[in-house]
């Protein structure tokens, strides 16, 4: 297990601690051991280091002491700062975006989620691709000095161009997929609702305890990458169905959310959102504010949604349904492990029924949610 290095340096983020843990079970959940925390104080990132050439050189003499084999940024740092930190450590060295497309490749299974971490992958590698060919893009004329550096960089640079290529029509292909089944689903009446959530907010159990299905649920970030749609309920001859979906997290990379796409996309076109809060996280106000940021740069914004409160049983919280002064439900609380409240939620299909009916779809406004 590789031994890991995390620098967390604090610019006045008032969630600079929650930015803090989160990153470790980022390390954690990639297969690393966090072995030191190196923090400091900046008013602005250091144009050479990031963290500045004294924290760096800390950084270097921790890396030694613990015989590191990894050192992890909480920050998305540049090619020239990455390249710049590694001659002074000696180590290799991630950003946070690079950690989570690490552990996007581990999590893949299906060739769809596979083919969109590879796509998120080399999009991000094509802004680092300039890091291995340093000592031969500087070519200078004179006996000796002459080759084939800057055609070996663009020789590079066109094969990955290539393979993007082909990621990005394969996608196509995926998204042509999708949209007929979501045609198809149209046609035949069926009232999909999607889980949505911050990562490990518990939303596959929870898709677990609503269908009787066994997808892979653990208490690491990103446990689920693939979309799983399943069965819900039958109710007034109008099928339900309920998809799990991919956690999202606080500055996702916009190359995922631009690869993932084709997934994010069943998001935005379902009919009802169920957003599942962690309701023991000490962030969780900052948490749902995340997720309905990413809603937003995916055109889910305006789909409905319901707030469930999950992981009652780690609080004092008990079970049942918030309502409004007018009867418009707000939230539910339930915990998915040990099924308390989950009875309530299935109770409410009805009321998500009634909200979707033809002559109450031009009227949005009045809906049975907040």
């Amino acid at each position: 297990m590789d031994k890991a290095i995390i620098v967390c340096i604090d610019f006045r983020d008032p969630s600079f601690e929650e930015s803090v843990e989160e990153i470790k079970r980022l390390v954690t959940s990639a297969g690393a051991k966090v072995a030191h925390i190196l923090s400091g104080k900046r008013e602005r990132p250091d144009a050479a280091m990031y963290a500045g050439k004294g924290k760096i050189e800390e950084l270097a003499r921790i890396v030694a002491e613990k015989d590191a084999d990894l050192v992890v940024f909480n920050h998305a740092i540049s090619p020239v700062q990455q390249r710049n930190v590694e001659r002074v450590v000696k180590c290799r060295t991630l950003d946070r975006t690079s950690l989570i497309l690490d552990i996007f490749a581990q999590r893949a299974k299906t060739h769809e989620g596979k083919v969109q971490v590879e796509l998120a992958q080399l999009s991000h590698m094509a802004t680092r691709l300039v890091r291995g060919w340093t000592h031969l893009e500087r070519q200078k004329g004179g006996i000796g000095l002459r080759g084939p550096g800057e055609t070996q960089l663009e020789t590079d640079r066109r094969l990955l161009g290539f393979r993007v290529k082909s990621l990005k029509s394969k996608l196509e292909v995926i998204q042509r997929q999708r949209k007929t089944r979501r045609s198809s689903r149209n046609r035949r009446g069926v009232v999909k609702i999607s889980l949505v959530g911050y990562t490990n907010a518990g939303k596959s159990s929870l898709f677990n305890r609503l269908t009787k299905a066994k997808a892979f649920a653990a208490n690491q970030l990103f446990a689920t990458l693939d979309t799983t749609t399943r069965k819900l309920a039958y109710l007034n001859q109008t099928e339900f169905v309920l998809s799990d979906t991919v956690g999202f997290v606080r500055d996702l990379p916009h190359s995922l959310v631009e690869a993932f796409k084709a997934t994010l996309e069943e998001t935005a076109d379902s009919d009802f959102l169920f957003h599942v809060v962690d309701a023991s996280s000490k962030s969780r106000e900052f948490e749902m504010e995340q997720v309905q940021a990413v809603l937003k740069e995916i055109g889910a914004e305006n789909v409905p949604q319901i707030t469930i409160l999950n992981k009652i049983d780690l609080t004092e919280l008990k079970s049942g349904i918030d309502r409004s002064p007018c009867g418009n439900i707000k939230q539910v609380r339930l915990s998915a492990i040990t099924g308390e409240g989950v009875e309530g939620l299935r109770d409410i299909f009805c009321e998500i029924l009634l909200f979707l009916q033809p002559k109450n779809i031009a009227e949005k406004t009045s809906s049975v949610v907040d």
